[in-house]
């Protein structure tokens, strides 16, 4: 029995509690979570339901309703003794998320639990507004995290009345990255909901000056020097490759060949948008480093940094040369299958990702500061500017963002007197930063080489 499941389990003991030692680490991750990941050889049945929920949970000028749907699995859940696992979806598609889930099918059976997986409003089918759910911020005005917990708890209530056996039994939240947030607020605002979350890779310091802007690039940066000699510094010296070699119209001919790029870069506009996708192709490779072969956002190998830097060992090549070696490194993350024509700087990963959501979410309330200096780090240097992110905002979505509000709404780190959230993560997890370390939960660690 694996510590994570002991600790579950704990949850489910009356009465029990969950030895805390006197120093704890620090976890966390950006989007996903490297223990929540499927492994092959698990077969996962489920059926696709869905509960009639309120638009607004917390005015009364309104009765619209939209159709949330969620997924049960109750192969192993037992009445007698048995548990239900709540899956607290986050920014994407939940047959997706539900499809990537290792562990909760890994515990299922030991627990004897029915798992839920409950998607988030305004992510896959969950649509409030149905097609119109986008059409602007009057509309996209109910997508919240507060929003989102409401209706977690409204399907919870709605399960226990409605399928017998289940009135009495003790849930555990559990999810990963944002959802892991999820799990851990879940938790602390709904605990007389869940008797315990598992909250992996669960960035809840990611928010104002809790933790430097700088330190999750920082990590990610540690991830590429970890993984292979000079890797990282290759990396940090592509940029300025780029640069040069793309001050001429000649220069970005090459390049648009030299990467395989779908649509041939033109213009400087171009270049940056290219070396936004390329960072944003190192920070995605940083959070799926997993010690086996996985499908979430890309068809990858295992440990695919280790793989990336293999073509990254000498940063003291001609430009033409390093950047054919960046190129070799990027077919790494986008065309390990050998299927890829070309590269399209447009995508960095699935679809079922809800990038739209989350950027009108990330103009709201969750507002994480991120920068870089180019020193301590591998990237080109980025302050972090908040009036020119809320000027970004306005612009996209006519709304400006409120930083302080998550702190205020969850605690920030004054979470002392919340009890049972477990926070999970890797030790090579790029938000290893932004996870507490609050002497009131426990942590654990999985993963590492």
């Amino acid at each position: 029995m694996g510590r994570l499941s002991l600790l579950l389990l704990a949850f489910l003991t009356p009465g029990a509690a969950i030895p805390v030692p006197p120093a704890l680490r620090v976890f966390s991750s950006l989007h996903l979570s490297s223990s929540f990941t499927s492994r092959p050889g698990i077969v996962m049945n489920y059926s696709i339901h869905y509960f009639e929920q309120k638009v607004d949970h917390f005015g009364f000028n309104t009765d619209k309703t939209f159709k949330q749907r969620y997924l049960v699995a109750d192969k192993y859940w037992r009445k007698d003794g048995g548990s239900i696992l709540f899956y607290t979806g986050n920014e994407g598609d939940i047959i997706w998320f539900c499809n990537n889930t290792g562990f909760m099918w890994d515990v299922a059976e030991e627990l004897k639990a029915m798992l839920v997986f409950a998607e988030h409003r305004y992510y896959g089918q969950s649509l409030p507004f149905g097609v119109n759910s986008f059409k602007d911020s009057r509309h996209l005005n109910f997508l919240t995290s507060e929003q989102a917990l409401a209706d977690f708890a409204e399907l919870i209530q709605h399960l226990k009345t409605t399928i017998p056996g289940a009135e009495n039994q003790p849930v555990i939240a559990l999810g990963g990255s944002y959802g892991g947030m999820l799990a851990a607020w879940f938790r602390m605002k709904f605990p007389h909901m869940v008797v315990g979350a598992l909250a992996a890779s669960a960035p809840i310091w990611q928010f104002e000056d809790l933790v430097p802007c700088g330190v999750f690039m920082e990590i990610v940066t540690t991830d590429f020097k970890k993984s292979g000699p000079n890797c990282s510094e290759s990396i940090r010296r592509s940029w300025d490759a780029i640069n040069r070699l793309t001050r001429t119209g000649t220069g970005l001919h090459w390049l648009s060949e030299a990467l395989h790029l779908c649509t041939p870069l033109t213009n400087p506009r171009d270049v940056q948008h290219l070396k936004d996708w390329i960072s944003e192709t190192w920070v995605n490779l940083a959070m799926v480093d997993y010690p086996y072969q996985s499908n979430f956002l890309q068809p990858l190998p295992a440990w695919p940094i280790k793989v990336v830097c293999q073509y990254l060992k000498n940063p003291s090549v001609s430009d033409s040369q390093l950047l054919q070696n960046i190129f070799q490194a990027l077919n790494v993350y986008y065309n390990y299958s050998g299927q890829a024509r070309c590269l399209n700087i447009s995508e960095t990963s699935t679809k079922s990702l809800g990038s739209l959501g989350w950027s009108y979410q990330a103009c709201t309330e969750m507002v994480m500061p991120f920068c870089t200096n180019g020193i301590d780090d591998m990237f080109e240097p980025n302050s972090w500017d908040l009036q020119v992110f809320s000027d970004e905002c306005f612009r996209q979505w006519g709304v400006r963002p409120r930083p302080s509000w998550i702190t205020d709404l969850y605690g920030g780190r004054n979470i002392s007197s919340h009890t049972n959230i477990v926070f999970s993560s890797s030790t090579q997890d790029s938000n290893l930063a932004f996870m507490m370390s609050s002497p009131a939960f426990r942590s654990e660690e999985c993963c590492s080489e």
